[in-house]
Formats: C-alpha cells, sequence, structure tokens
C-alpha cells in the first residue's frame, strides 16, 4: 500500500468554498514548541475556537485555510531541521466536531460539493507529509473530520475519559470523506471498519468510547485524563527515539485482503438488504468506498471519497437528513409549548402503578436517571417481588458491564421498594400507571391513588392511544393528569410525547417536561388526540399493509411495496414487534375514531390470539405465513390483489392526508413536531426527514391535498 502519495490537490482552485465563510465560527490553529525530555521539539498545534465545551470545534473551509497555513509553516521548520515531530490536539474535552455541516448545506452546486471533500484531503492529507512524523492527540471529542484529523496523522493517542469517537457520517446520509473510508480499513482492518462506517452509525449513531477506540486499534495508546498530555508527550518522545515500537495487531495483511474482505463485504451486503433495504445511499456509497479500500494507492482512495460524497452532498437524501439533523440537534432540545420549567413540582419520589414489565423498565429507568426513591405496587405481593426481581437483575447487569460501580449500584437498589400498600404513594411528588390499557382499569387506579396523594402530585399516564381525558374524567382533580408516553424499548427510544388535555394545567405540564430531561429524553406537546402522534401515523402504516393482504395481495408483495419508503422494519415486522394484539388494539383504536381513514378487521383479532402469526428467517425478515395464521386467513381474505405500486402510492396519500389532518386539527402546531416524533419514537430515518420532505418529494403532498409541507420543498441540490 502506498500511503505518502504526493499532493493531488496543490493544483486544485478552492476560491469558490473559500468564499463561502460568511458566518463560520472558525477553529484556529496555534502552535507552541514543546521541549520534550530528550530534547527533540514537537510542535503542537491546539485546535480552539475560543468558544466553551458547549461549542465544539468544528471544520469550515476558513478553518481549513488556516490549518494548511500553519501545517505548511511547519513542514518548512521541519525541513530547516528546527522541530522533530508536530502534535495536534484541541481545546478542553474536544478535539473536532468534524465539518461545519452548516457550510456543507451551502455548496450550491456538486462541484463545489467536491471541492469540499478535496480541501479536507489537501489539507488533512498534510499531516502524513510534513517530513517528522504527526501525533495526534484525541484530548476528547473526536467526530467525523475531527477523527479522521486522527488518522491522517502517524501516531495516535486518545484520553481515557474522551466523550466520544466516531465516523457517523452514513447517519446522515453521506461518507467518511476526508480519509476515513480508506485509512480506517487500511489500519483496523475490514471487519473493524465495517462495524464503525456503517453499523454503528445504524445503531441510532452509536459512537466508541476511548476503550473500544483502543481494542479495535484506531489509536496507539490511552491514557488517563489526569496526565493525558504529559503522557501523551512522554510516550511520543519514546516513539521517536525507538524504546517505544508502535504495533498495529489488527493492520490488514496479504491473507486478509485476498480472502477475509471480500466475504466481509459481501456479508456486509446481505445485512444492509434486510434490515434497511436498498433505498438508503449512503450505506451502499460507503460500503464501495470500503470494499475498494482492499488495494490501491492513497490517492486512489482519496478521489474515490471526493466522487461519493460530491455525489451524496448534492442529493435528495442528504438534503432531509439535514433538515432531520436540525430539528434532533435543536428543536428537540427546546420544545415547542413547554410551560416555564420554574413552576414544575420538585420530584423527591416516585410512584409506579404496576410492578410488570413495563412497569419495571420504568422503575429502573427512574432511579437510574433521576436518583431518587421509586415505589411500585401490584395486586399482590408475588406480582411486586417478580417485578422487584428484574430491576435488581438489570442493576446487576449494568454493574457486570462496567456501567455502574458496585457503590451506585447497592444505591440504586436501595432505592427501589416494592409493596401492596397503596398509602406509600402518599409522599409521591409523581406518579406514573402502567396498568392495563383499557379506560375503566386505568380510571379506578387514579381514582384509588388520588385519596392519597398530596393535592400538588402530579399524576401520568403511559396510554399509547386512548383518550387522557377520558381516563382523568372521574378525578377529583383532572388538571394534575398528563400524558406521558413511552415507546418500546424503554431504556433506548428517545422520545416521550407528553400530552395536554383541556384540563392540563401547567405546572402538571412543566413538572412533565422537567422529569422528561430528567430522564434523558426528548419530549414533545402533543394534544389529546386518537394515537397521538406516532401511533397514529403507525397505525396508518399497519392498517394499510392489513388492507392490501385482506384485499387478496400476497404477503411478500406488500412487505416489498412499502421499501421506498425506507422505513427501519417492514410492516409486519413491526406489527410482530409491536405484539399483535397491542397493533390490534391500537388499528381498533384509530378505527373507532376515524372509520373512513383507517383499517381493522375482526379477523386481525383471531390472528393475535395465535402463537406465531408469520414466519422470519435468520436476519428476522419475514418470508411467509405461518401454517395456523394461513388457516385463519382462509376464506377472509378477497380475490382483487394491488399492485406494488398501488399500495406505496396508497400509503404515501394516507400518511400525507393524515399528517395534513393532525396539523389542521392542532395535534402539534408545525410539521417539525410530527417528523421529530417520528424520527426519535419510531426510527423513521434521517434520510426521509421523518415523512414530510419524502412525502413532498414524492408528490403524495400534491395528490392528498394539492400542496406541499414546505415550501420550497426539501430537495437536493442536484433536484432544484
Amino acid at each position: 500500500m502506498t500511503n505518502h502519495a504526493p499532493d493531488q490537490y496543490s493544483k486544485v482552485d478552492f476560491s469558490p468554498i473559500l468564499a463561502m465563510t460568511d458566518g463560520e465560527v472558525v477553529t484556529h490553529s496555534p502552535v507552541r514548541d514543546i521541549r520534550l525530555s530528550s530534547g527533540k521539539v514537537l510542535a503542537l498545534i491546539t485546535l480552539d475556537n475560543g468558544r466553551d465545551h458547549t461549542r465544539p470545534n468544528t471544520l469550515g473551509p476558513a478553518t481549513l485555510k488556516e490549518l494548511s497555513e500553519t501545517l505548511d509553516g511547519l513542514a518548512a521548520r521541519a525541513t530547516a531541521g528546527e522541530i522533530q515531530a508536530v502534535g495536534i490536539t484541541g481545546k478542553q474535552y474536544i478535539l473536532a466536531a468534524g465539518a461545519d455541516l452548516s457550510d456543507i448545506t451551502k455548496v450550491g452546486s456538486k462541484d463545489n460539493a467536491r471541492l469540499v471533500a478535496q480541501f479536507g484531503h489537501h489539507v488533512l492529507g498534510r499531516l502524513s507529509e510534513l517530513g517528522v512524523p504527526s501525533f495526534a492527540f484525541v484530548n476528547g471529542l473526536a467526530l467525523g473530520g475531527g477523527l479522521e484529523i486522527a488518522l491522517n496523522s502517524t501516531y495516535r493517542t486518545v484520553d481515557a475519559s474522551a466523550a466520544a469517537i466516531a465516523l457517523p457520517e452514513v447517519f446522515l446520509g453521506i461518507i467518511p470523506g476526508w480519509g476515513g473510508a480508506y485509512l480506517l480499513p487500511n489500519l483496523i482492518g475490514i471487519e473493524n471498519a465495517l462495524e464503525v462506517v456503517i453499523s454503528n452509525p445504524l445503531k441510532q449513531n452509536r459512537m466508541l468510547k476511548p476503550q473500544q477506540a483502543f481494542d479495535y486499534g484506531i489509536v496507539d495508546a490511552i491514557f488517563p485524563a489526569s496526565n493525558y498530555l504529559e503522557d501523551s508527550l512522554r510516550w511520543a518522545d519514546h516513539v521517536l527515539d525507538g524504546t517505544v515500537k508502535v504495533t498495529r495487531k489488527n493492520e490488514p495483511g496479504k491473507l486478509e485482503r485476498l480472502t477475509k474482505w471480500p466475504i466481509a463485504i459481501k456479508m456486509a451486503r446481505g445485512m444492509l438488504e434486510s434490515r434497511i433495504g436498498t433505498v438508503p445511499k449512503s450505506p451502499y456509497a460507503a460500503l464501495e468506498l470500503l470494499d475498494k479500500a482492499k488495494s490501491g494507492t492513497r490517492e486512489e482512495g482519496f478521489a474515490r471519497e471526493d466522487e461519493a460524497l460530491a455525489e451524496l452532498v448534492t442529493g435528495d437524501q442528504f438534503a432531509a437528513s439535514m433538515y432531520a439533523f436540525d430539528l434532533v440537534q435543536k428543536r428537540a432540545k427546546r420544545p415547542v409549548g413547554a410551560p416555564d420549567k420554574a413552576l414544575a413540582k420538585k420530584v423527591t419520589k416516585v410512584g409506579i402503578i404496576g410492578a410488570g414489565l413495563m412497569a419495571s423498565q420504568f422503575a429502573l429507568l427512574f432511579v437510574r436517571r433521576l436518583q431518587v426513591p421509586v415505589l411500585i405496587t401490584d395486586l399482590d405481593q408475588e406480582r411486586v417481588d417478580k417485578g422487584l426481581s428484574y430491576i435488581r437483575d438489570e442493576i446487576g447487569k449494568l454493574e457486570a458491564k462496567g456501567r455502574i460501580d458496585g457503590d451506585q449500584a447497592n444505591k440504586l437498589r436501595g432505592l427501589i421498594h416494592g409493596t401492596t400498600d397503596k398509602t406509600e404513594y402518599a409522599d409521591c411528588d409523581f406518579v406514573i400507571e402502567a396498568v392495563f390499557e383499557e379506560v375503566g382499569v386505568k380510571q379506578q387506579v387514579f381514582g384509588d391513588i388520588e385519596k392519597i396523594i398530596a393535592p400538588d402530585a402530579i399524576l401520568a399516564t403511559n396510554t399509547s392511544s386512548l383518550s387522557v381525558e377520558e381516563i382523568g374524567a372521574k378525578l377529583e382533580h383532572p388538571e394534575r393528569l398528563v400524558g406521558f408516553h413511552f415507546f418500546n424499548p424503554v431504556a433506548v427510544m428517545p422520545l416521550i410525547e407528553i400530552v395536554k388535555t383541556p384540563a392540563t394545567n401547567d405546572a402538571a405540564l412543566s413538572t412533565a417536561f422537567v422529569v422528561a430531561k430528567g430522564l434523558g429524553k426528548n419530549a414533545v406537546l402533543t394534544a389529546d388526540a386518537p394515537g397521538f402522534v406516532v401511533n397514529r401515523l403507525l397505525a396508518k402504516v399497519m392498517g394499510e399493509a392489513a388492507r392490501a393482504v385482506y384485499e387478496g395481495t400476497p404477503l411478500l408483495t406488500v412487505e416489498k411495496a412499502f421499501g421506498p419508503l425506507g422505513l427501519p422494519m417492514t410492516p409486519f415486522q413491526l406489527i410482530d414487534l409491536v405484539g399483535w394484539k397491542v397493533a390490534a388494539h391500537v388499528q381498533d383504536t384509530m378505527a373507532h375514531a376515524f372509520p373512513d381513514r383507517f383499517f381493522a378487521s375482526e379477523n386481525f383479532h383471531k390472528l393475535a390470539e395465535l402463537p406465531e402469526v408469520v414466519e422470519k428467517d435468520k436476519s428476522g425478515r419475514v418470508t411467509g405465513w405461518s401454517k395456523a395464521a394461513e388457516k385463519v386467513l382462509k376464506g377472509e381474505v378477497g380475490s382483487t390483489p394491488s399492485s406494488e405500486a398501488d399500495i406505496l402510492a396508497r400509503v404515501q396519500e394516507g400518511l400525507a392526508e393524515e399528517i395534513k389532518l393532525m396539523l389542521d386539527e392542532g395535534v402539534v402546531p408545525e410539521v417539525e413536531d410530527i417528523d421529530l416524533c417520528l424520527i426519535l419514537g419510531a426510527g423513521w430515518p434521517f434520510i426521509d426527514g421523518g415523512a414530510s420532505p419524502y412525502l413532498d418529494r414524492e408528490g403524495a403532498s400534491e395528490r392528498a391535498f394539492g400542496g406541499s409541507f414546505h415550501t420550497p420543498k426539501i430537495v437536493g441540490i442536484a433536484s432544484r
């Protein structure tokens, strides 16, 4: 492999993107000389945008221009023998969070998008062309281009307390375009690179911890935070004088390139096709780059990244991703309609009505995040003990994984209490129910509890589709009741729908928002409407799938028809995950509320009684009905099957119509809130922007209501 190619970008005119620096927060690159113990001089660059750690360093055009000039100066000093090494690190807690995405969205043309990739390669590539070794001291957050700074350096160390290390580009609809797709697999092997570049971004943008980065071989050494820079400089000195030999155990050899590499790529392609379908472009573009990285020069690898990035940055999926990214990074952190947090009741004890699986998951989350006493109750002690056992076991698992230490585990166990004695709710400030999804049951448990709790205690229901107002209809103080709808799995899904009834007061709402934030969740305020946001739209998807089946469309045709939506699961995968009984209940609720728009079938309830409804392969793909399901369906399905195109058009138009009606009804203030809910609560892809940019782009909004959700439509540069 040729890793020291001449700079193929030296004659490229970068002036078009250097003219796009208005508003850029420049990350500066000051240098100071450090004389090492051996007497050698290391010139240390410290990236710093002058802001605190809440505003990470980013790499826009002006930043890269300054860094390029800095590196040119250091190369000259290296030639003159003034320095023997170059180091690069960042301000406190941050190396860099990658490219300035606001700049990338303004590129204006495919040629300029290519220049962004080329300029990054030109500047960061200099780190391996200085004439002396370069050392990246990863002192904190290193994402995207921040990690690519390190990859382009000769050697790398990491602070053991660094917040996160990742190449998240695929999550955003692009690829690592400043060397990551070529350099990483040639450093840590193809299987590890596939995990970092493709698998992790598709797992809700999973990041690496410093120890994982070291274990993979991304960095050469790891040091504790207390003396991180001093230890790194001492290590660098020993590398320079030869007393430390850097070995890279995961660096691929000829055998891996010939045998393991193509097999790993083939398996990854199969995994992608089964998990996400073929609509998302960036994972497959990344896969192609990783495949080709097994041979050829660095120069060729960088050129491939240039073209791939230019293609993706100008596409519709990246435009939608940037819209989604903005929702998650900004709108989610400032919830629309949240009352002043000063109105919130201080929560010093939480009560959970129920001790089943959902209630136990709530208890674990509340006790771990809020660190306050948590009470669970149920009808008998056996159920309570089962819930307590689950919670304690889960705490034990966290301890075994090193997520919490022994003292923390014991503290959490001590904060959990279970009983059948409801009088212990008396000093709870926030009580949430997790009982059977039936209005009468919820009314009864709240009626019992209201007699016990303090006058200003807050009541919350986790109902997924029932009327919160109806649940509180028999309360003496319905103003204290709020909807607080979690999504499964409770610990993982980041959304809580906070539901306001006409009676809900600001103190209850404010408390709900403050508690949600304390739990590490994003909250969106919705009106008390059937299905709220997420379940209403998921019911539309599942209902249209069921409608097509009962018309007589083969199951796999229906599954395939939904592919272009790019959803994380096919409709019957989703139903199987949610549970057929739950899905049947939600469909009934929606069909009862809106019989002209939502599909429900009594036969669906018969399917829900079966132990297995669909058969699936090892990757979880639905392959057909179970034999029992075929018997239940026999004679119940029609003989007028729909085509894939008709099914897709129907669900697109159905979603567009429903979203427009939800906005007209005031379920949420703006379409951005609906998209945010779908992204955070149902895992809908960034490349669709949630739903509305996709529905506009596909013409479904125009067909459904003669307009669009966004003006102008959210499309890529290439489509404008």
